[in-house]
């Protein structure tokens, strides 16, 4: 349990001094956030602001894994090297999009094409590589069989668990995409999941089907449950860190770089935990804000009207009065209600299976 705790600390410490360090560096090289002019009045005054922070978290993030490692003297573990993989890959194609937009000025980025084939490229070596690398008993990364609190049905075979690995990364990168147009409110609601894979990685360790001596009818077979929670701790720290400078008024904002990379590493942790279904409601808040574009969009192309004010739903709430706080706070309690259902959820399932 050191290496949770070392991970989280180290993550924390890395962000809060790290931060200021790149928004100093990208303050003086100009790289500032590009304000859409159909997006909140309110947004105009966020116009310059460093963008990019992603990097502060991303490398937080990998450095504490490592450093913990050496530290405790263990070893790293294929799983938790595969979502490090996933987080960062992603991460380099936020980059990329950011870089275009800030530095090339072209306001939408890397062409659409680029950035899917960007995706799909560090999507497919993920869901690949996942289902390689089998331990004593035959466990991998990642299982070719859906998962909710734990694996469940037939197997899929691995054509259709990469296409299905790609759904679920492409969609949580998005949905923390289109959570991060409020300060803090998707660091903050990362900040949560993690701190809840924290947990299951510790209880999954705890209960794993690998303890010959404490096996019971419900252990989970799952690679490096342990590690995956060092990961996950990892996260929660540099993400708390970095929710320091990015909280509003925001400092810095995480960019495309950020919120690609979030989506990725909330992903490839659901994956590789075997709790792939449960993601929707652990990270309720970002499904909720996906789907209420996919209304939005839908209801506009068939019948010519708009659900909403204005999507994604945070800026609808901008746009009744709410102050930009407001909203923020109101978001993190829902998705911090989240939480706690599919913690209870994940629970829940390893009662009725004892």
């Amino acid at each position: 349990m050191k290496q949770i705790l070392f991970s989280g600390m180290i993550g924390l410490f890395l962000t809060l001094i790290g931060t200021p360090l790149l928004i100093k560096l990208l303050a003086k090289k100009g790289y500032g956030q590009f304000i859409r002019d159909d997006g909140p009045r309110t947004h105009g005054s966020k116009k310059g602001t460093p963008t990019m922070g992603g990097i502060s978290f991303i490398l937080a993030t990998i450095i504490a894994y490592a450093v913990t490692k050496v530290i405790t003297s263990s070893d790293p573990s294929f799983s938790g090297v595969l979502v490090l993989f996933l987080f960062a890959g992603m991460g380099l194609v936020g980059f990329l999009d950011d870089y275009i937009k800030i530095v090339k000025q072209r306001s939408l980025g890397l062409r659409a094409k680029a950035k899917m084939a960007g995706q799909l490229i560090v999507g497919i070596a993920f869901a690949v590589l996942s289902l390689q690398f089998a331990d004593l008993r035959g466990q991998t990364p990642a299982s070719d069989r859906l998962s909710f609190t734990q694996d469940f049905g037939w197997q899929i075979g691995p054509v259709i668990f990469v296409i299905w690995a790609l759904f679920m990364i492409l969609a949580m990168s998005n949905g923390v995409n289109l959570t991060d147009g409020l300060d803090g409110l998707a660091t903050g609601a990362s900040v949560m999941v993690f701190g809840a894979y924290t947990f299951i990685g510790i209880w999954q360790h705890q209960e794993s089907c690998a303890n010959q001596i404490t096996a019971g009818p419900a252990c989970y077979e799952v690679r490096d449950p342990l590690d995956l929670a060092v990961v996950a701790s990892a996260l929660m720290g540099a993400c708390f860190g970095f929710l320091w400078w990015n909280t509003s008024p925001a400092k810095i904002f995480m960019g495309d770089t950020g919120s690609l990379a979030l989506g990725g590493a909330l992903a490839g942790l659901a994956i590789c935990s075997r709790t792939e279904l449960l993601l929707a409601l652990l990270g309720g808040l970002f499904v909720l804000i996906t789907m209420s574009v996919v209304i939005q969009v839908g209801s506009f192309k068939l019948t010519g009207k708009r659900v909403f004010r204005m999507a994604p739903l945070q800026h609808h709430f901008e746009l009744k009065g709410w102050s930009e706080v407001l909203v923020v706070v109101r978001f993190w309690i829902i998705q911090g209600m989240c939480v706690i259902v599919g913690l209870g959820v994940f629970y829940g399932g390893w009662q009725a299976a004892k």
